[in-house]
């Protein structure tokens, strides 16, 4: 298997095809980059930006430069001795525009009766035969909308087929639509009464059954002939906790890539870990970013922060959240649990629906994989029973309908043998989890909003040194090939936002009179998320007026505390975007900002640099995502999805392989010179010579600031990093803090300085010109 040894992320969409991305290819190999890492690039919906809602599985989109565009980026990356990987979607299809999805198309016009009907996950006994389309709005009689045209029924923008033999001349469109194998209905009705598995609350993403061996190939005919063909090397899985068999799927997908590099984009909760018998490398990084960035966060700062705006403890929220998820968004999900139910289980539905919500929002991770993870079933059922005792014979009894393994032990049942419930359990709470903790909770907790990223846990503040080595060494022997990642297309805040705010930490106090005074200047009525709101716009400052606002937006209606998406409060909303203009516009407030930014810049650019060091050169398979190889101050998506202005990052790399010698180390500052310049040399030491990346050790640190240089050597690059840099500053500095290495020549990458070592390399001397080392020994040979 070829396995890369740093990948980057780009993506594709209409405004960049795949031959904007072989016309990259070369920056890309300059920059040391080995893999290209595509966004999903199969046909999706009409003018879609990200690739997840993907219509016809058959075909490379055209409007992302189609076969010849792929077959363009593969021919280049290889000649260049690069590698492509790429996302594809397994879980659901696109069917905001039903004509432009052949499958869904035809379960529309022939019902069960269609080859695809077996393809989607539709409950038909739910709905008397027929698929609920939520589509209809608000009006008194919106079916008097219908119209028929040319053999179709439309109702505004909204094509969908005519069943044959459900049309007579003289018939109305509300007469034809009743003969039909689906039913309009109003679009508020999908979270109680939709018949159709969905992503998450999405109504236009329909879940569909990879785990029917038909489906499957036909599915994958595209990829398959990508591997046939050797025009792409790896696959990333989007959302496998959303399949039926997520270990079944993996273990077909190698037979059809024929042993390919293979990721999954699986969600670990602290301490969880991968199924060991999963045919993957390991998944796409979130739990490593977890870990990078609770290391530059002072753990002396949590008392005050976490005193400054009161909320109920993290784990109360969850369970609300969850719950609330579980009662609403997804509530047509437990209702299909209900209707899966045996008719001897002894449970009225409205008990059952009850029962099935608390252990839903009780359920510690994000799904299980029974048999693998039944005591977390177990957990979630004790920690129900103790939440609602009243529900306490209910949850015994759904606890061994859930799991048939619980009078058998582990190896009672095997997991094909599982029945429906209990699949779709899984498949149902990995969509409460995120909904309810990464699209909820992490916009209500806002303490310090750097640790609220996918797959971490907010109520987990720092790592101190000593535990992250620990991590690292277990991720050097249990998943070397594993993705590492800082930014993705997901994450709520970018690498250098989240770095900029965890500065925060180090100065509680200071942030704590900060937040008052912007709070009584320009009161929003919600302190939490102001909380949230203003170290946003701090993180990312500078930013436009506009962007500002649209994540205000965002953030507050998906926190869903003081205005909602499907019920905006105007009152509040008012409040909140006056508050953004005054950052603009109000001299005070402004002016606290720009100085308060000005107070934490340098420690946020140190931040950033070691973040990204570490995670360039820890064990694993770095992802530079799009564009990060400069500062990137992004809040979430789409603000982290926006164009890459990639001719100014050519001119600065070019610039940068010149001879001249100022260019070696270039300065830290908003150039963002030298973080490219990190990147470029990190990844071609890694690419070019990766035995020095072949194990793990920490260094040894000596000196009064110990705790402030985090350290390690991975058989050779030993890579040297500063952590909370004002509280360093505070104390005095480095001064005679040394790394304790081996007698010898070493070279530092980032600089190109040599330095000779009799045992001891001074601190001071060492980051003398940048926050950070990466050192070879230059006389080892």
């Amino acid at each position: 298997m070829r396995t890369p040894y740093s990948t980057y992320r780009l993506q594709i969409r209409p405004s960049f095809t795949l031959f904007d991305a072989a016309d990259l290819v070369p920056y890309l190999a300059d920059l040391g980059v080995d893999w290209i890492y595509l966004s999903p690039i199969l046909t999706a919906e009409e003018g879609s930006d990200h690739g997840y809602d993907v219509v016809d599985t058959s075909a490379v989109d055209p409007a992302r430069g189609g076969a010849e565009g792929l077959q363009a980026l593969s021919e280049a990356a290889h000649a260049a001795g690069m590698g492509v990987l790429v996302d594809i979607v397994p879980n659901h299809m696109g069917i905001a525009t039903p004509a432009s999805n052949q499958w869904w198309w035809s379960v529309l016009e022939k019902g069960r009766a269609s080859r695809y009907a077996q393809a989607f996950d539709i409950d038909w006994d739910a709905a008397d035969g027929k698929v609920r389309l939520p589509i209809l709005g608000d009006g008194d009689n919106e079916l008097a909308q219908l119209k028929l045209a040319g053999g179709e029924l439309h109702y505004y923008g909204h094509r969908l087929p005519v069943a044959e033999g459900t049309y007579a001349h003289g018939d109305s469109a509300q007469e034809v639509h009743a003969r039909q194998h689906y039913e309009l209905v109003n679009w508020r009705r999908a979270d109680n009464e939709l018949n159709y598995r969905r992503f998450f609350g999405v109504n236009t993403l329909a879940g569909i059954r990879v785990e029917e061996p038909w489906v499957f190939e036909e599915a994958h005919a595209e990829v398959r002939r990508w591997f046939e063909e050797g025009l792409v090397d790896g696959l990333r899985i989007d959302h496998p906790d959303g399949l039926a068999d997520p270990k079944g799927y993996l273990a077909r997908l190698r037979k059809l890539t024929n042993g390919a590099y293979i990721l999954v984009e699986k969600i670990l909760e602290p301490g969880e870990k991968l199924p060991a018998d999963w045919e993957t490398e390991g998944t796409t990084g979130y739990d490593a970013l977890a870990d990078v960035d609770r290391l530059f966060v002072d753990p002396a700062g949590e008392e005050t922060l976490t005193a400054l705006v009161p909320t109920e403890p993290y784990a109360d929220m969850i369970h609300g959240t969850k719950r609330g998820i579980a009662d609403k968004l997804l509530h047509s999900e437990v209702q299909r649990l209900v209707r899966l139910l045996p008719a001897d289980s002894g449970l009225d539905p409205e008990t059952a629906a009850d029962a099935l919500a608390e252990l839903l929002a009780c359920f510690p991770v994000y799904r299980s994989y029974l048999p693998e993870g039944a005591d977390y079933l177990t957990e979630a059922v004790i920690a129900a029973t103790v939440r609602r005792p009243d529900l306490g014979a209910a949850l015994g009894t759904l606890h061994g309908l859930l799991n048939p393994l619980t009078s058998g032990g582990t190896d009672a049942v095997p997991r094909q043998s599982l029945g429906e419930l209990a699949v779709r359990f899984q498949q149902t709470s990995g969509m409460v989890m995120a909904k309810g903790v990464e699209d909820t909770a992490f916009y209500r907790y806002s303490r310090l909003t750097s640790l609220n990223e996918v797959g971490a846990d907010p109520a987990h503040f720092a790592v101190a040194p000593a535990e992250l080595h620990t991590r690292l060494l277990r991720r050097q022997l249990e998943q070397p090939a594993a993705m590492t990642a800082l930014t993705t297309h997901d994450t709520k805040r970018s690498e250098d936002t989240r770095a900029r705010i965890s500065v925060l930490s180090e100065i509680p106090g200071e942030w704590s009179k900060a937040f008052s005074t912007l709070e009584a200047l320009a009161p929003m009525g919600d302190g939490s998320m102001a909380n949230l709101l203003w170290q946003g716009i701090i993180g990312a400052w500078p930013l436009s007026r506009e962007r500002a606002h649209a994540y205000a937006e965002k953030a507050s209606r998906e926190a869903g505390a003081s205005t909602r998406w499907t019920a905006p409060n105007a009152e509040f909303e008012d409040r909140m975007h006056a508050a953004v203009d005054a950052a603009f516009d109000h001299p005070e407030i402004n002016a606290l900002i720009t100085s308060l930014v000005e107070r934490i810049r340098s420690a946020g650019y140190s931040n950033s640099l070691a973040a990204k060091l570490l995670q360039l050169t820890m064990p694993g398979v770095p992802d530079v995502y799009q564009g990060t190889e400069f500062w990137d101050r992004s809040l979430v998506d789409p603000d982290n999805r926006r164009e890459v202005d990639f001719v100014r990052r050519r001119q600065v790399a070019a610039s940068l392989s010149a001879a001249d010698e100022n260019a070696m180390s270039p300065a830290v500052d908003e150039d963002a010179a030298a973080k490219l310049a990190l990147v470029a040399r990190a990844l071609q030491l890694k690419r070019g010579r990766p035995e020095l990346f072949s194990r793990y050790l920490p260094v040894v640190i000596e000196g009064p600031a110990a705790q402030h240089l985090f350290g390690f050597d991975r058989g050779g690059a030993i890579t040297l990093t500063t952590r909370l840099p004002l509280k360093l500053e505070s104390m005095g500095g480095w001064r005679d803090t040394a790394v304790a290495l081996d007698a010898g020549i070493y070279r530092d990458v980032l600089t190109g300085r040599i330095r000779k070592c009799s045992g001891r390399l001074a601190a001071v001397d060492l980051f003398d010109t940048y926050p950070v080392a990466l050192l070879v020994r230059e006389d080892s040979e």
